[in-house]
């Protein structure tokens, strides 16, 4: 499989190794993106990749609860631009479509964009703001929690990253605590919520690479493999404090584990988290054009 100069500044980025050992790592794996990131990890230089993928597209998330009907919606929207993206009008859309999408529970954007809004369907809306806006409006993606319990939501930077949490069981005065654990969320990003989350052939392949790098650290080169394999099992330990929620070390407190913060104050039952752009990779435009364009936009 082939690959560009672009293949390689991508998985330097995601990576955080050089680029003379991203290129050789693409030419072991014959050009595949995930097995050059395993080598990397293999070889001990780079940390885990996510896959994810570059963070590029403008828009935000926004978030919608009604406590009434038990109901909860994180969205997000894109744009072109950054700078619609931080303007009245758009956060606007934001907060009525996720107050759509919390009154309607569409199964889908397609059901989404079905929806009645203002006289006319959704998609009929979007197209309108996109004329007036002059930028492309996209609906990219929802997650709607219906519970008898409490719904908390975060919303960083303007909506940058949105975080949801369900939480049953609730006492007195646990409201504070599940705000914190959103906070949580928001800064160091859980895969899962607790050990027992995760999958088998995740589990697996995290054992296997930490093989390969034990197994090339010359310190190693007289253990046999049934003891590498132990350590490895203590070392689990440390990628289920940095993946999952409930093992996490609390950011406002790494003395104390996220699990032993909320001791029985409540039950957290799931978490959504959207990071605006995720995924997407916005097209490269040079600034002083962009500036250019923003400004004759003005003049019209």
């Amino acid at each position: 499989m082939a690959f560009t100069a672009k293949d390689v500044m991508e998985l330097r980025e995601k990576s955080g190794a050089g680029m003379l050992d991203c290129k050789k790592a693409l030419i072991d794996a014959d050009g595949n993106m995930e097995k050059a990131a395993e080598l990397l990890r293999e070889r001990g230089i780079a940390k885990a990749v996510k896959k994810e993928g570059r963070i590029a597209a403008e828009g935000a998330v926004g978030a919608y609860v009604c406590e009434a009907c038990g109901v909860g919606v994180l969205l997000e929207i894109n744009c072109e631009s950054d700078f619609v993206s931080r303007g009245d009008k758009f956060q606007g859309i934001v907060k009525d479509i996720a107050k759509v999408v919390a009154e309607n529970k569409p199964a889908d954007i397609d059901a989404l964009n079905a929806c009645k809004f203002e006289g006319g369907t959704v998609k009929e809306y979007i197209t309108n703001q996109t004329a007036i806006i002059g930028e492309k409006i996209s609906l990219r993606r929802f997650a709607i929690y219906e519970t008898k319990g409490k719904i908390e939501t975060y919303i960083h930077m303007g909506g940058k990253v949105g975080v949801m949490v369900e939480a049953v069981d609730c006492n007195a005065g646990c409201a504070e605590t599940l705000h914190d654990v959103a906070l949580q969320i928001a800064a160091s990003n859980p895969a899962y919520l607790v050990e027992s989350d995760v999958p088998a052939d995740v589990i697996a392949k995290e054992k296997e690479i930490m093989l390969v790098q034990m197994q090339n650290d010359p310190k190693n080169a007289k253990k046999p493999k049934e003891i590498l394999e132990k350590i490895i099992d203590g070392k689990m330990g440390k990628y289920y404090s940095e993946n999952c929620l409930m093992e996490q070390p609390f950011v406002k407190d790494d003395s104390q584990k996220v699990s032993q913060v909320i001791g029985n104050k409540f039950k957290v039952v799931r978490f959504t988290r959207f990071e605006m752009g995720e995924g997407l990779e916005k097209k490269s435009e040079n600034l002083q054009d962009e500036v250019a364009k923003q400004i004759e936009a003005m003049k019209k």
